[in-house]
C-alpha cells in the first residue's frame, strides 16, 4: 500500500460542486426487493426518503438512488420497472439541497433522471448497453465507469487474472478511450475499480492493497467495497448487516490511497472513520 493525496478539483454537479481533495460519503439507496444486504427495506417512497435524510445528517454528502439490484445472479428488471422505482425518490429528494448519483445502465433511466433532478451518472456496467456511451456524453454530466465483466448473473465465472490490478486498469482505460471518442468530457469522468465484481475474496485484497495504482489512470476514485462478501471473509463470515466497521476500514484504507469518494451502507461508521483520519493528518 502506498499514501496518495486526493486531487485538487471540483467535480461540477448542476448547481452544486462536489470537493474531491475531501473525501466524500455517497449513502446507498437501494430501492429494490432484492438487494444482497438491504433489499425491500426502503422500497416504498416515503421509506426511501427517510433513510436519505437520515444518511445526510450522518455524513453523507451525496445518495446514490439503485433501482435495479445487480447482486450475483440478481432478476433482471425492466426499464418501466426500474424507472417506476426511482424517478420518485428524485423528484422527492430534489427538494433538498443534496447530490444525487443514479445507479443504473439505462440510458433511459438516467435521462428521466436527470428530469427529476439527479446529478450523477454511477454506471457499474461503464456506458455498455446500447446508446449510453451517447447519452452520457449528450447529458454532459459526471459518470462514475466502473469495471466489471459480463454480467452479474455470469460475473463469478470471470474472474480470471494474470494480475488483477494491471488488468483492471487494462479494461478501464479500454472504457475511458471509448467514453472519451463518444464525446464524454474527461473532467466528468470518474473511476471505480469494482470490488466484488467479477473478482474473487483473495483479488479483492489485492485489489485493495495496491488501490494507489489506479492513480495512474489520471481520474478521481470511487470506492464501493461496502459490506462486500470479501469483507466478511475477513470477518470469519459474519452477516452483511455485520460488516459495517470492515467495509469503514476498507473505505479509509482506499482514502488513504487516493479515493475521493467512497460508496457506503453504514455511514456513521464511515464519517467517524474519516474524521478520526482528518484530524491525525492536521497534527
Amino acid at each position: 500500500m502506498q499514501l496518495m493525496s486526493l486531487p485538487q478539483r471540483q467535480l461540477h454537479c448542476g448547481r452544486f460542486q462536489l470537493d474531491l481533495s475531501q473525501p466524500q460519503i455517497m449513502g446507498i439507496l437501494n430501492v429494490t426487493p432484492d438487494s444482497f444486504s438491504d433489499g425491500g427495506q426502503h422500497l416504498h417512497k416515503e421509506q426511501a426518503i427517510q433513510h436519505a435524510l437520515q444518511m445526510i445528517e450522518q455524513g453523507a454528502s451525496l445518495i446514490d438512488i439503485g433501482g435495479e439490484s445487480t447482486r450475483p445472479n440478481a432478476s433482471v428488471v425492466s426499464v418501466e420497472e426500474e424507472m417506476r422505482r426511482v424517478i420518485p425518490v428524485v423528484e422527492a429528494l430534489a427538494q433538498y439541497d443534496v447530490i444525487m448519483s443514479i445507479d443504473t445502465s439505462q440510458p433511459q433511466v438516467m435521462r428521466a433522471a436527470v428530469v427529476a433532478g439527479a446529478h450523477i451518472w454511477n454506471d457499474v456496467r461503464a456506458l455498455t448497453r446500447p446508446q449510453a456511451l451517447e447519452t452520457a456524453a449528450a447529458l454532459n454530466i459526471p459518470v462514475v465507469l466502473m469495471h466489471m465483466r459480463g454480467e452479474p448473473s455470469t460475473m463469478n465465472q470471470l474472474d480470471q487474472y494474470t494480475d488483477v490490478t494491471a488488468d483492471v486498469m487494462t479494461e478501464l482505460q479500454q472504457r475511458l478511450d471509448q467514453a472519451i471518442a463518444v464525446g464524454v468530457k474527461p473532467d466528468n469522468i470518474i473511476i471505480d475499480p469494482g470490488f466484488g465484481f467479477a473478482k474473487n475474496s483473495s483479488q479483492n485484497f489485492q485489489l485493495l492493497n495496491e488501490f494507489w495504482k489506479l492513480n495512474q489512470l489520471g481520474y478521481p476514485i470511487l470506492s464501493g467495497l461496502s459490506r462486500k462478501r470479501f469483507i466478511g471473509d475477513a470477518l470469519n463470515g459474519v452477516a452483511a448487516q455485520e460488516r459495517g466497521v470492515g467495509s469503514a476500514v476498507g473505505h479509509l484504507l482506499s482514502i488513504q490511497q487516493g479515493a475521493s469518494i467512497v460508496r457506503a451502507h453504514d455511514i456513521k461508521a464511515t464519517d467517524d472513520a474519516i474524521k478520526m483520519w482528518k484530524m491525525m493528518n492536521a497534527h
